[in-house]
């Protein structure tokens, strides 16, 4: 069949729908953090599938086992929670195509915004084979530890995508000077850092995914989970550092915000780290752990992207949208007394003023003539 014979919604489904359909910004807004969110679900519920064993539950792919792709009950509860972790894929699938459609519909198109959405389509479509890649290889901790950090890989598109939703496409002015970024940018890689040795304890622990016989990392977990946690104290002194810079140069409150918002998720991860430690690392705790991690990744990139301002208008504060409700106090002050002051000199000149309507008719009167 001829492509140019289909019907338009078949050649083009989504400039099919952009047509009939125009969402507003915040539409757009909601769209994109619906993927932050189903990308840390599905970063949870992988947890839970390695912590409870389940990870073989389905013991092929793409499907199930043989040729069915949900199999039956009759498999049990390590069938039923790895079946439901793929099933939420589809559901983060879904996520992603509303935010693809939701971009593409809003108008003016946002090219950049457009890309970034379709990039996490593409992520999510190679983490789902490399989870794939995971089953085949009989949950390999080397192959497990890829796929945790494509999971990051898609917070952090579906995260970029959310923030440039809510900024204008002006170009970025830096809220904090170089010292700032570049301390901002040595928190980033140490924050990576900590995600990737947060991999080898996984794949060195007492949690290997299966409750058979599966290969673990050849390396005492206890050392590894040293390193971790030294990490973990230069990433909270980094980010202590930061903070008391960014009062000290009296940074936009955005910013600090961000800073302040990190640095609590981290003393929240830090407890639960070392009371699992402690308790020999049971399921639950390891589950809020992962759960952590993601967040302090999510907090991170929100962090780093606050060090600079897209606004149309440069009297706006950054943060785009969401930043109309908070005007730079300044700013007003500056407007107020300028307006006064114009209508003081105005006044002051013997300008004319502007009279009450009276009732029944407008306001014939002659201004009162002025007084030079």
């Amino acid at each position: 069949m001829c492509v140019s014979k289909l019907p338009e919604i078949a050649r083009n489904p989504f400039a099919f729908l952009a047509a009939r359909w125009t969402p507003d910004a915040v539409t757009v807004r909601r769209a994109a953090l619906s993927s932050v969110v189903m990308s840390v679900v599905l970063i949870v519920t992988g947890g839970a599938v390695r912590l409870t064993g389940s990870g073989l539950g389905c013991p092929t792919w793409p499907t199930c086992q043989g040729d069915s792709i949900i199999g039956t009950n009759a498999w049990g509860a390590h069938h039923a929670i790895e079946l439901g972790n793929r099933m939420l894929t589809y559901v983060l699938c879904a996520a992603v195509g509303w935010t693809i459609l939701a971009v593409r519909a809003h108008r003016p198109l946002r090219r950049g915004v457009y890309r970034l959405a379709w990039a996490q389509f593409w992520v999510v479509v190679a983490n789902a084979v490399w989870g794939g890649v995971t089953v085949l290889t009989h949950l390999n901790p080397y192959v497990v530890a890829v796929h945790f950090l494509l999971s990051a890989a898609q917070i952090t598109v579906a995260v970029l995508t959310w923030h440039r939703a809510g900024e204008s496409d002006a170009a970025p002015r830096p809220l904090v000077g170089k010292p700032v970024r570049q301390l901002g940018q040595a928190l980033t890689a140490a924050s990576g850092a900590l995600l990737a040795v947060g991999t080898l304890v996984t794949g060195a622990g007492p949690h290997p995914g299966d409750s058979r016989d599966v290969h673990r990392i050849g390396l005492d977990w206890r050392t590894v989970a040293q390193l971790h946690a030294d990490l973990a104290w230069i990433v909270i002194a980094l980010t202590g550092a930061l903070w008391f810079v960014l009062r000290a140069v009296d940074a936009p409150a955005g910013p600090r915000a961000r800073t302040r918002d990190l640095f609590l998720v981290l003393m929240s991860q830090g407890v639960i780290g070392y009371v699992q430690y402690a308790t020999k690392l049971p399921v639950g705790l390891v589950e809020l752990h992962m759960l952590g991690a993601a967040l302090i990744w999510v907090a991170v990139l929100r962090l780093v992207l606050s060090f600079r301002d897209r606004s149309a208008d440069p009297r706006e504060p950054a943060g785009g949208t969401e930043g109309h409700e908070q005007l730079d106090g300044r700013a007003v002050s500056t407007a107020v007394s300028t307006a006064v002051s114009a209508q003081g000199r105005g006044e002051s000149r013997g300008g004319p003023r502007e009279r009450p309507q009276r009732a029944g008719g407008p306001d014939t009167t002659a201004a009162a003539p002025s007084s030079r």
